[in-house]
């Protein structure tokens, strides 16, 4: 005969993963018994879960959303970003609009230069891979060795200047992936950054970036 040990779960642990991750409180408690009340393992939960429900409502069109903006250091840096949903409700959502300002804060800090990887351009890519390599090269290593090198270089770049892959400013164990997939989760729509744009008083340019599927095909 065998018995099973059921973890009890504090109310207040509850709460602190529902405040820490935005998921409703059921699929809170879900994870922590699942993680037999380690809050960081329930995290992890959370966060994959996100991930599964957000790669399954992917297809889902988003022509619904907002623009929101961030203003830093005394008017000297300006972010507009659009932010995509499925319906006009969650759109006007305090989680929604919670989401497009922090985002906006993120880019108003770190800058990126695309939405994801896919509107890395392949001259762009190519001009950081011969860096890279040659930086490689000049250590002697085997080409083996060479080329994982310049796996891990490239990754780096998509994490520095890819928008999605970078990790969030408030939680840096969150890309900007995950941060939007855990929307996702609770919100129950699909979720997208479409474009954005970034200014800096004094620059002598501006970034603009903007998804693949932004791009509009002109009428025939």
């Amino acid at each position: 005969m065998t018995t099973e040990t059921t973890v009890k779960i504090d109310a207040k642990l509850v709460k602190e993963l529902r405040e820490k991750s935005g998921a409703p409180m059921g699929d809170c408690l879900k994870a922590l018994q699942e993680a037999k009340g380690e809050m960081e393992a329930a995290f992890v939960v959370l966060r994959k879960r996100g991930m599964a429900t957000a790669a399954k409502k992917a297809s889902r069109t988003t022509n619904e959303g907002a623009v929101g903006t961030y203003i830093h250091a005394g008017g000297k840096i300006g972010v507009l970003v659009e932010l995509n949903c499925e319906s006009d409700f969650v759109a006007r959502t305090d989680d929604f609009q919670e989401l497009l300002r922090d985002v906006a804060m993120h880019i108003a800090a770190t800058d990126p230069r695309f939405v994801s990887r896919e509107e890395v351009t392949a001259a762009d890519l190519e001009r950081e891979k011969d860096v890279y390599r040659s930086q490689a090269v000049a250590t002697g290593k085997p080409a083996a060795v060479i080329e994982k090198i310049l796996e891990g270089k490239l990754s780096k770049f998509y994490e520095e200047f890819c928008l999605l892959d970078q990790p969030f400013i408030k939680d840096q164990s969150l890309t900007i992936t995950q941060l939007v997939a855990a929307k996702v989760a609770k919100l129950g729509e699909n979720i997208s950054i479409r474009r954005f744009a970034r200014f800096k008083v004094g620059a002598a340019d501006w970034t603009v970036a903007q998804t693949v599927q932004a791009v509009e095909t002109p009428q025939a």
